[in-house]
């Protein structure tokens, strides 16, 4: 949904112009300064505007987005029969995890975070240079916006590659890529530092804030990293003797982070209490609950949702898309989706493309009374009831008959892939969840498009308390619990005795197995929501989704693009500085 507060780009962009230090020394012929302008919060607000640009690109196919829920359990792109979706065997190969460093999306990933990360970092030169002509409270706003936006950047680009060129100023030096573990204690640095003072949304401020770094996403995503420390490689001992790499503001090279942030992990344990510290933060700050309907999350105008917590402003009239990156900056969900009769089913102005469908074993986590699943009465588009996937026939309105497809069979969807390689049009449940426009007025999602939920923070305490963590709040998330189970058997007489008989151990378990426990409800809440890798590999069940070949445990991490190494600088012995991650 288009936002005009932060989003106002031409006029960030205008005032680009006076970001550049050199500019700070020019003589003033009559027109404001940097300085006088920064005196002004509206005009700090429009250049921290500029930093959220390069997020518009990671929920692209071509992106974060797609290599993370193609490479899920939770996703897939088959060939289609005629040979749609073959573009060489690249999204089969993310089907089957046999990859290479080759892939568009790694580099598309790569080219996209760097360069939000890098111009956070400009930004954030032109605030501290500035700091005398703010406010105290304005200027640690607006900074920590800054730097916990950035943080996001190198978490995307972290959780896909695990060594990263992190950094925390704007130069052209040419860092190392740091272990994971060392830009995990940077990252947690970072946002443990910029937490308490960040914005704290409630009803009368929300609009304000849709799109934009707040404490609560500041928070959720502190519980991210401390639930997956592990799988990030990360143990006590490694992440307490991780130092700066770099000269920061106010801070000093060759220091420990974690110590600087006050966070001292002594065991395993203490990653988990960590998580479940930053979830309650997130619950006690009373901004966010469960929607009573599952959907208010996904609609066309989901501004108003008060469990999104951080997401993707979306503009889904304009055509002027940026391709820089080889990606669009659109979100584009339900053209990937649907099948190509939807077009002329719900008017909808760009035919769909028949790709990405969830792999038939997923579908098998929803129970048939889920909201959430493809439902039970199998009436496709004639069905009243609203559901999370479509499966079944797509009829005319008004029609029981089904469309035809382009060789005149009827467009019965169904939940079967007969193969990867030739796999028929009517193959897999589609992405129903977001709200389709049968208006015919958006070229692409008008839907700010999900990053992070309350949730996810519910379920992320309760598996953090699960395994180990100590919680100075007990109980304080049982009502979004029992919020969560009633919306979702809505249809159901009693949705909660309904959810507990479906569903016994989805937030009482941690076991590693894709059917059960909170694995599987997770699975089930989130998905593609660009959750599902990550919580795989934390489980030990990333190699054994369906249809995967290649099982090497080295493919928990994408590798190093390869057009990347090859521009990468060399020390002073002719040693490339950039190597390729292991099992590549």
């Amino acid at each position: 949904m288009k936002k005009s507060f932060i989003y106002a780009l031409v006029c960030a962009f205008c005032l680009s112009a006076f970001v550049g230090c050199n500019m700070l020394e020019e003589e003033n012929f009559g027109k404001p300064t940097t300085d006088e302008m920064l005196k002004n919060e509206a005009n700090v607000i429009s250049l921290v505007g500029q930093s959220y640009a390069d997020l518009k690109f990671i929920h692209d196919h071509w992106g974060y987005w797609g290599v993370n829920t193609l490479t899920a359990d939770e996703g897939l792109c088959p060939v289609r029969v005629g040979g749609d979706w073959a573009d060489g065997g690249y999204w089969k190969n993310l089907n089957t995890h046999a990859w290479n460093a080759y892939g568009q999306a790694f580099k598309n990933i790569w080219e996209c975070t760097i360069a939000g990360a890098v111009l956070c970092n400009n930004l954030l030169e032109t605030l501290y240079s500035n700091e005398q002509n703010m406010t105290p409270s304005v200027y640690a706003m607006y900074v920590g916006e800054l730097e916990v936006l950035r943080s996001y950047y190198y978490y995307l680009l972290f959780d896909s590659f695990g060594r990263v060129p992190y950094m925390e100023d704007y130069s052209d030096r040419h860092e190392v890529l740091l272990d994971p573990w060392v830009t995990w204690a940077h990252l947690v640095a970072c946002l443990e530092k910029n937490a308490p003072n960040m914005a704290v949304v409630n009803d009368a401020n929300r609009a304000n804030y849709i799109g934009r770094c707040t404490q609560g996403m500041a928070y959720t995503m502190l519980a991210r990293l401390y639930l997956n420390a592990e799988s990030f490689g990360c143990t006590p001992e490694n992440v307490m003797a991780a130092v700066r790499t770099c000269t920061v503001h106010n801070g000093e090279k060759g220091s420990s982070p974690l110590k600087e942030a006050g966070i001292n992990i002594t065991s395993t344990k203490d990653f988990y209490t960590n998580a479940v510290r930053c979830c309650n933060k997130v619950i006690e700050s009373g901004s966010y609950s469960i929607e009573p309907n599952f959907f208010n999350n996904f609609l066309i105008d989901n501004g108003g949702s008060k469990e999104n917590i951080f997401t993707i402003v979306e503009d889904g009239t304009t055509n002027n898309e940026r391709d820089e990156y080889g990606s669009k900056n659109k979100m584009r969900i339900t053209l990937l989706t649907l099948h190509y009769v939807f077009q002329d089913r719900f008017n909808m102005l760009i035919q769909p493309w028949n790709g990405f469908i969830a792999r038939p074993d997923f579908m098998n986590l929803y129970n048939d009374h889920d909201v959430r699943g493809a439902g039970y009465e199998g009436l496709g588009t004639n069905d009243t009831k609203q559901w999370g996937w479509f499966l079944g026939p797509v009829c005319p309105e008004g029609s029981t008959t089904p469309m035809l497809d382009t060789d005149k069979s009827p467009v019965i969807l169904v939940n079967n892939v007969n193969s990867l390689d030739s796999a028929s049009r009517m193959a897999g449940a589609r992405m129903y969840k977001y709200e389709i426009d049968k208006s015919h007025k958006y070229n692409y999602c008008e839907n700010d498009f999900v990053l992070l939920r309350y949730a996810d923070v519910i379920l992320m305490k309760k598996e953090a308390v699960l395994r180990g963590g100590v919680d100075d709040n007990p109980g304080i998330e049982d009502g979004a619990v029992q919020d969560i189970k009633k919306r979702t058997f809505a249809y159901s007489d009693d949705p909660i005795a309904a959810f507990d008989a479906a569903y016994p151990t989805a937030f009482t378990a941690v076991n590693e197995d894709l059917t059960t426990g909170i694995l599987a409800e997770r699975g089930r809440e989130m998905a593609w929501e660009c959750t599902r890798r990550r919580d795989l590999i934390r489980y030990n069940q990333f190699e054994k989704v369906q249809y995967v070949t290649t099982n090497a445990i080295t493919r928990r991490w994408f590798p190093i693009p390869f057009s990347v190494l090859e521009k990468s600088y060399v020390d002073e012995n002719g040693k490339q500085i950039w190597t390729q991650n292991e099992g590549y």
